[in-house]
């Protein structure tokens, strides 16, 4: 039944007599401003907790330095063409919105940083302090979730740390924004109808995420709050079905997947797991030659990813013999993101990938016997369904109330050891406002109680290690961090050791 409401007379005497008095009209719930945040990256905003921030962090290098001023005006030309880094977040009971913001000042975004006077080779330290001591400050959520500080006067030249939280974009899309800043850089492209987000390059989400990535987002667009309506279904079947059989069906699916990530083992407990302080440290070695790591795995019959990958176990176990643990038959888990769009796609933002859980063999010491190792790994991550369990779960966490997300996030967080990520960025070295962008490196957020973050960056022909830790679990993750290179030289040492049609007919 419609009750149609008859407008009240301008003038009360023109009001019919029998009518009594007025009742009081109901307020009408205030609308929503604002693009709705999409689920996934409301359960990246949710995130944050008291010894986390999900906070990607980076630092570029630039010779010779740049002006605050001439980087403002870069900023308010290009980065703020984008909508979300004009944009503040709101939030409500079933979720968040993207607003503009009506404050919004390019100089509380572009800040400018003095780091203490160091003796001469003690800058890289200072820096570092730095941008361990930013890892641990919340953004202001008054205002856009980023900022960047310049430092004016490091080593002849600039560094610019950056803080963009997780909920804006992954490090994908985060490259695509950083070229829009250089010199010759574009701003977004026009974006003239709702695009479809989903498909990749990438191998492994081609021949395993693809298929679950884009019947979850197809599913959550259109079922929206009903997925959630699902999964209370199978939780209590007698309080009958609401909803098509179709979106049964889903819940009983991401149960299901919730189900299988429950039975995933837990990782060996070294000194790397532990309760985070929320205090940080953060670390990074002088790039390796790209060309140099191609032709060691090209030798060796492996990918460019199974050298890194190799190389990051064994620091990792070398570091653990080195403080007094026994390492037979050590591997720790690392979640390892997975793109899911084209690379063309990037400049859309948002979060667009999901989670491999790779098993690192840290306590194989042979330089060879652990390549290999981890070369079959990654071969059966291939036709593996847990990045789907992981997208799914991660996608339907942004549908939940945030103690039921939190609880879903655990199962990731108690099973793993680190976070670990590898973006390929620029081959050649780029300029920003007249200054050549001489290196690049960031750090990736840990969600949860994991204390340790990895990632691997190559740019200009080099190829980086960063390393982030919380104090309490890693104090000094520059000891980490430097035996990178030196496993890399082994590999090569053995590689120019071998007779070349044996290197050619290595394991499969």
């Amino acid at each position: 039944m419609v009750t149609r409401i008859a407008r009240r007379p301008a003038d009360p005497a023109q009001a019919p007599a029998d009518r009594g008095p007025a009742r009081p009209r109901k307020a009408a719930a205030p609308r929503l401003a604002g693009e709705r945040m999409a689920k996934v990256d409301t359960a990246w905003l949710r995130m944050d907790n008291a010894h986390n921030l999900m906070m990607i962090l980076g630092v570029w290098t630039l010779q010779p330095g740049i002006g605050y001023e001439a980087l403002c005006r870069r900023v308010e030309e290009r980065l703020f063409q984008y909508p979300r880094f004009r944009q503040r977040v709101v939030e409500d009971a079933t979720g968040a919105s993207w607003s503009e913001d009506p404050r919004l000042d390019v100089r509380h975004h572009v800040v400018r940083e003095t780091l203490p006077r160091v003796r001469r080779g003690d800058t890289q330290t200072a820096l570092q302090a730095r941008i361990a001591a930013l890892a641990s400050q919340p953004l202001d959520r008054a205002h856009p979730l980023w900022q960047l500080h310049l430092v004016e006067h490091h080593e002849g030249g600039s560094a610019l740390i950056v803080r963009i939280h997780h909920c804006i974009a992954d490090g994908i899309a985060l490259i695509s924004v950083a070229l829009s800043l250089v010199d010759g850089g574009a701003p977004p492209p026009v974006r003239r109808s709702r695009e479809d987000h989903g498909g990749t390059d990438d191998w492994l989400a081609d021949t395993v995420v693809r298929p679950l990535a884009e019947a979850a987002v197809k599913a959550i667009d259109t079922a929206g709050d009903g997925l959630v309506r699902s999964m209370e279904l199978l939780r209590e079947p007698h309080r009958g079905v609401e909803g098509s059989a179709a979106l049964a069906r889903l819940g009983w699916q991401v149960a299901g997947d919730a189900a299988a990530l429950l039975l995933m083992p837990d990782d060996t407990r070294t000194r790397l797991k532990g309760q985070p302080s929320g205090r940080k440290r953060v670390a990074w070695c002088a790039p390796l030659p790209l060309e140099e790591v191609k032709a060691v795995g090209k030798a060796l019959g492996c990918s460019v990813n199974d050298v890194l990958l190799s190389c990051v176990a064994g620091a990792i176990g070398g570091w653990l013999r080195a403080q007094g643990e026994d390492t037979a038959s050590c591997e720790i888990r690392a979640m390892v993101p997975v793109n899911l769009r084209p690379l063309e796609q990037a400049w859309k933002l948002g979060n667009r990938f999901g989670l491999a859980p790779l098993v690192l063999p840290v306590g194989i010491e042979h330089p060879l016997e652990r390549l290999y190792e981890v070369r079959r790994r990654m071969d059966a991550l291939k036709g593996s369904t847990q990045p789907l369990l992981a997208f799914a779960v991660l996608t339907v966490a942004g549908l939940l109330v945030k103690p039921a997300q939190d609880a879903i996030l655990r199962l990731f967080a108690d099973k793993t050891t680190a976070v670990m990520t590898n973006v390929p960025g620029p081959r050649e070295k780029l300029k920003m406002l007249g200054a050549t962008l001489q290196d690049i490196m960031f750090w990736v957020p840990q969600s949860g109680d994991i204390g340790l973050g990895v990632s691997i960056l190559s740019y200009g022909g080099g190829v980086q290690f960063g390393l982030m830790a919380d104090e309490a679990i890693c104090r000094e993750p520059q000891a980490i961090i430097d035996g990178f290179a030196p496993q890399f030289e082994q590999l090569g040492w053995l590689t120019l050791m071998l007779p070349w049609d044996e290197a050619a007919a290595a394991p499969a």
